[in-house]
């Protein structure tokens, strides 16, 4: 008889501390009927009756959608199903975009030409250096006529 109830309770406190912990992670977005602390208060007090309780009325029923584990049964792209998210529209509808992008491609166009000339200056600059030291190091040739 001891041994009977030496195993409930041993049973009746594993399922407790699961429950406990059941409670504590699951999201509260997904706890059935009542608040998840009002649960971690029920499971607390009332032991298994609480416990038996949460399995009953509070355990989220089904899997959890969009997790992010390799069993996830949610959609492919689950940030693409968020309300309130920026929706694409087509640029050639929106005026501001257009210009924008005008303006940058001017900039761009703008800058590398400037980018160009100053590389073509400096190997003029280059260029005229060595020609110097060229003539520099040969001596002057006098023109006999």
């Amino acid at each position: 008889m001891i041994r009977a109830e030496l195993g409930l309770g041993i049973l009746g406190t594993a399922l407790w501390i699961y429950c406990l912990f059941d409670v504590i992670m699951t999201d509260e977005s997904r706890i059935r009927n009542l608040p998840k602390v009002t649960w971690i208060f029920i499971v607390l007090v009332t032991s298994v009756v609480g416990a038996v309780a949460w399995l009953v009325g509070g355990r989220p029923q089904g899997p959890a959608r969009s997790l992010p584990y390799k069993g996830n049964t949610g959609a492919a792209f689950p940030e693409y199903e968020r309300p309130g998210r920026f929706v694409a529209t087509n640029p050639d509808d929106d005026a501001e975009f257009l210009r924008k992008v005008r303006e940058r491609a001017a900039a761009q166009t703008a800058e590398a030409k400037r980018q160009r000339l100053e590389r073509e200056r400096l190997e003029a600059e280059d260029r005229e250096r060595r020609r110097g030291k060229a003539t520099d190091g040969e001596p002057d040739q006098v023109d006999p006529a």
